[in-house]
């Protein structure tokens, strides 16, 4: 009998199938517009400026187009300082008179009121910008949102400040030093472009927590961090020293400001400090996380198409070793 080769027919091997892709090889679906919206970014200065400039011109037209309503503002003024009475807690009245009668002092919560309220709050907003780019986004929203909910406040519930009460002997401080910026109604510049009677809720408080609040918990000097805690205390006592609020006005402002923080928390999915203090550089800084990279295959399975038929002719076309001589098979 001779000698038979035999070939098994399990080494029979498909090598045109093709491979099957992997999951992770599937193209990635993008992100929806909401996603890209919420995503943390680096902000732009152009865009930040513009967007500064026309929430303000926004601001200032909403709330200086109030109606006057003085005689409702008086109404509503009436009924606060009443009603800070009624649990007594009216002290404007005395802190008022107290520190009018110090020249040195009064003068310069006359300047600090004027000017602290946006020179102090540009400056967190730089320092945001440049420190701390990956919080700047979701901080600035809680500061515009408050802003916005206090314009509600001033469009429908007119409030006269202390100073401009009728019947009530309170010092207009910053008339009687005749302060530059002053916004008494003595018919000064300050006075003819600013309304009046939008005193409540006090943006002042809203404002100045806001940037002592940020200070506080993202600064690292505690110095600083000591002068951010104690810069909203004493914006209160100025504001009531020179008659232009009560009390229940920054009680007001704080609510507003909580409201900022709500939706600011809502939206990023944390609270605005906590979130990454840095931002990728790089048209990826405002998109969702990249996929984790697929792990490595195995050495026998990352072989190519081309050398699959290569290893398979190996196996099968190898002599399968013969009978011995004269024997069987």
């Amino acid at each position: 009998m001779g000698d038979i080769s035999v070939r098994p027919k399990d080494n029979r091997v498909n090598v045109r199938k093709p491979l099957s892709p992997r999951a992770e090889d599937a193209p990635t679906a993008p992100p929806a517009p909401a996603g890209r919206l919420r995503a943390v970014r680096r902000p732009r200065l152009w865009f930040e400026l513009l967007l500064i400039a026309v929430s303000y011109a926004v601001y200032s037209a909403v709330r200086n187009a109030a109606p006057a309503r003085v005689e409702q503002a008086q109404d509503h003024a009436r009924w606060v300082w009443d009603l800070q009475g009624s649990i007594g807690l009216d002290f404007e009245h005395a802190v008022n008179h107290a520190i009018a009668k110090v020249t040195w002092l009064i003068v310069p919560m006359n300047y600090y009121y004027a000017t602290l309220h946006f020179a102090v709050t540009i400056g967190v907003l730089i320092w945001l910008f440049r420190w701390h780019p990956g919080r700047y986004g979701s901080t600035r929203l809680v500061l515009f949102v408050t802003t916005g909910v206090a314009l509600v406040g001033y469009y429908f519930f007119p409030l006269a400040p202390p100073r401009l009460m009728a019947g009530m002997d309170f010092i207009d401080t910053s008339s009687v030093h005749h302060t530059w910026g002053s916004l008494s109604a003595e018919g000064t510049t300050m006075a003819e472009v600013s309304n009046q009677y939008a005193a409540m809720p006090s943006m002042h408080i809203g404002w100045s927590t806001w940037c002592g609040l940020t200070i506080a918990i993202l600064a690292k000097p505690l110095w600083i961090r000591v002068l951010g805690v104690l810069y909203p205390v004493l914006t209160l006592l100025v504001i009531v020293a020179t008659a232009n609020h009560f009390w229940l006005d920054a009680v007001g402002g704080l609510v507003c400001l909580g409201f900022g923080f709500l939706v600011s928390r809502l939206w990023y999915g944390r609270l605005c400090y906590r979130l990454p203090r840095d931002v990728a550089a790089g048209p990826a800084a405002g998109a969702p996380p990249a996929t984790a990279p697929a792990p490595a295959r195995p050495a026998t399975a990352a072989r190519t198409a081309e050398e699959r038929p290569r290893s398979v002719r190996e196996t099968t076309e190898r002599p399968e070793p013969r009978g011995r001589p004269g024997g069987k098979p």
